[in-house]
């Protein structure tokens, strides 16, 4: 049984959960339980603070856990990053009021830092050589100046309306971060199978997420222009289609490159193209 933990509540729960689903795993988790068993899959989640998880995968308590990457980075323990999950992104940032005048790093020498995130905020400045005092706190960070208690904050930020709301600018971005799965160092063998076989299963849900499945009708004679646009996972399905010089094409496009994509198969008269989503793609 492979043990994940997960935050119980806050932005990374629903998306943790949301995953698990997509990956076919079933949980009964009714009354907000600290802990559920997988109806289907060797899993068993705990459900806990997000700042407690490096820590619990630390010490073995769980195989493996769901959690920000600036959490990881704060927490400092010495367990594996095994996959980037692409949710719960934000980024880590500097701000000053928005009557401070500010141009670079050095108009923050000798000012008072607010935060939460002292270990990756000491790192960032030693490495840009700013000598500034960080005053760590939890909770609220960002009244922090409007109450004389810092002149700045490094703080999560996400749309950057808490900052606007509390007279403060964005002025330097330290880490992007988003939701990592980590893991255990020491997994047994057994631990490692499961492990595999959950990988297998996330890496084909967000392989899916970022791609479509596309078909369209194109002359023959266009084919291999065709061809260098969707390369497809080893190459495209063609069809001959009743009327004669003219193929159907089946074929997977990046969903960044989708309408640049769209557009190129227009000037090579492609057309009925016809875009569905894809649920799991294994690759």
């Amino acid at each position: 049984m492979l043990k994940i933990a997960i935050q119980k509540s806050g932005r990374l729960y629903e998306d943790s959960i949301r995953l698990l689903k997509e990956c076919g795993i079933e949980l009964n988790n009714g009354n907000k339980q600290l802990k559920a068993v997988a109806f289907n899959f060797p899993l068993e989640v705990y459900f806990l603070r997000d700042d407690d998880i490096p820590q619990y995968v630390y010490d073995g308590v769980a195989d493996i856990g769901i959690v920000g990457e600036n959490v990881l980075l704060e927490k400092t323990k010495d367990i594996d990053l095994v996959y980037r999950l692409g949710f719960g992104r934000c980024r880590l940032s500097i701000a000053v009021p928005k009557a401070m005048q500010y141009e670079s790093l050095d108009d923050l020498r000798g000012l008072k830092i607010a935060t939460t995130y002292s270990t990756i905020l000491q790192e960032y400045l030693s490495q840009k050589q700013v000598n500034a005092e960080i005053h760590e706190i939890s909770g609220s960070v960002e009244i922090a100046p409007g109450i004389g208690l810092a002149d700045a904050i490094c703080d999560l930020v996400s749309s950057g309306s808490t900052l606007f709301t509390n007279g403060l600018k964005e002025v330097e971005v330290i880490l992007r971060s988003e939701a990592v799965l980590t893991a255990n160092k020491n997994l047994s063998e057994e631990k490692k199978q499961v492990l595999d076989k959950l990988l297998l299963r996330i890496n084909a849900v967000k392989t899916a997420k970022n791609n479509k499945y596309i078909l369209l009708n194109a002359p023959n004679h266009q084919l291999k222009n065709i061809f260098s646009l969707l390369p497809g996972m080893k190459s495209p399905t063609v069809v001959p289609l009743a009327e004669a010089g003219w193929s159907s094409v089946q074929s997977v496009v990046n969903e960044n490159d989708f309408w640049e994509v769209i557009e190129k198969l227009k000037q090579y008269e492609a057309q009925g193209i016809i875009v569905i989503p894809i649920e799991k793609m294994i690759v």
